[in-house]
């Protein structure tokens, strides 16, 4: 399938609140944004620019602030960035923020060169984006400055089909089967599908950043101790110091080597060589 820019937007539009809504009122959403949090504390030094690319409503933009970093917020769907100035307004950190900008992470050429000490791609920017991924990373890379830092996360292929394991019911054979084959998540894989991604492997991950110079880091997933245990995650949510042994153990868990493959999602922290002139 190839990269659909308008269709993405408009999902993104019709997600609307959801966005924001989806870390606080579900707890799998609450250990996602968790896990992904502690690797912008790791990798992000205080008074950073940063290029957020697919913000979205700001959960992280409320990190990046928390950070004391300079934000220039980006998205592909323009009520996402609408509802990052309100979120940021009644939250408090639009204060970061230099400026909103509707950017597709396949071209950035309306922001210099090296211009920013991070890029945050969190909430998989390169999932939607199928064949273009290369063009994706490539511009990240030119708008880092050398020694920079590329923080993404992915949709993980063998976390989704753990995730959705049930699915095995009902769908066809030749289904999963195209969809480990490929790691597409398209009509033509999974009629039954709303969400249209590339589901990646680590090892994937990790090839497509080095093609493009840079060199990881860190390389970790995100909720895979925790997935399918939703009734248990609710009783723990009720009891904190429960609910932060849980979260201290998701994090452990999902930085071995073992467990990286296992999670819905996959982040990569991945720093920039020099530019090429």
């Amino acid at each position: 399938m190839a990269y659909d820019r308008p269709a993405v937007a408009a999902y993104f539009d019709q997600l609307a609140e959801g966005e924001w809504q989806r870390f606080e009122k579900a707890a799998l959403g609450a250990i996602h944004e968790h896990i992904h949090n502690l690797y912008l504390e790791r990798f992000v030094l205080r008074g950073s620019r940063v290029l957020e690319i697919g913000a979205g409503p700001g959960r992280f933009t409320q990190t990046l602030h928390r950070l004391g970093c300079r934000i220039v917020v980006a998205d592909i769907s323009d009520v996402q960035l609408g509802l990052n100035r309100r979120y940021g307004s009644e939250n408090g950190f639009a204060s970061s923020v230099e400026a909103y900008e509707k950017l597709d992470i396949c071209d950035l050429t309306a922001l210099p060169n090296a211009s920013f000490d991070v890029v945050v791609a969190y909430g998989g920017p390169l999932s939607y984006v199928f064949e273009r991924r290369d063009d994706a990373v490539e511009s990240c890379r030119r708008v880092l400055r050398p020694g920079g830092v590329l923080l993404a996360s992915v949709m993980s292929l063998w976390g989704t089909l753990h995730r959705h394991l049930a699915a095995l019911k009902d769908l066809p054979l030749w289904s999963t089967k195209n969809i480990v084959e490929t790691g597409d998540l398209t009509p033509e894989n999974d009629p039954t599908s709303p969400h249209k991604c590339h589901l990646f492997r680590s090892a994937e991950l990790a090839h497509l950043m080095e093609r493009h110079g840079f060199t990881v880091e860190a390389l970790a997933a995100s909720n895979a101790l925790s997935t399918n245990l939703e009734p248990l995650l609710l009783e723990l949510r009720q009891q904190p110091d429960r609910w932060q042994a849980l979260l201290d153990l998701e994090a452990q868990a999902t930085a071995q080597p073992g467990y990286v493959d296992g999670g819905t999602h996959l982040i990569v922290a991945a720093r920039s060589g020099p530019l090429d002139h």
